[in-house]
C-alpha cells in the first residue's frame, strides 16, 4: 500500500470511519478502472497529508462493509464524516473531484 493510504480491513473498518474525514475505495486487483483510480487515491493521499484519512479495501478480501454500503459496483469511493456516509462516488473520479469533496467536508 503506498505511503498515507491505509489499508482497511472488516475488523477495522468501522473504527476507521468512526472519526473525521475519511474517503475509502472499495476496490478490487482485477478490475481495470480500480487500477486506474488507485493512482489517484494515492495522489489524493499525498495532497491531503494528515488532513483527512484516505484508504482502501479490497472488496474481494473483505466484503462486509461493502455489503453494508450496497457496494455493487466497482470502483466505489465514499467519503464518510463522522461514521457517517457524505459522498459516494461509482467510477473512476479524478484527483480534483476527490481533493475538493474532502475539503468541502473538513
Amino acid at each position: 500500500m503506498a505511503q498515507g493510504v491505509v489499508n482497511v480491513t472488516s475488523e477495522n473498518f468501522d473504527k476507521l470511519i468512526g472519526k473525521g474525514v475519511v474517503l475509502v475505495d472499495f476496490w478490487a486487483p482485477w478490475c481495470g478502472p480500480c487500477r486506474m483510480q488507485g493512482p489517484i487515491v494515492e495522489r489524493v493521499a499525498a495532497t491531503l497529508g494528515d488532513k483527512a484519512v484516505i484508504s482502501k479495501i479490497n472488496v474481494d478480501e473483505e466484503q462486509a462493509p461493502a455489503q453494508k454500503f450496497n457496494v455493487t459496483s466497482i470502483p466505489t469511493l465514499i467519503v464518510f464524516k463522522d461514521g457517517k456516509p457524505a459522498k459516494q462516488f461509482v467510477g473512476v473520479q479524478s484527483e480534483d473531484v476527490l481533493v475538493s469533496t474532502i475539503e468541502g467536508l473538513l
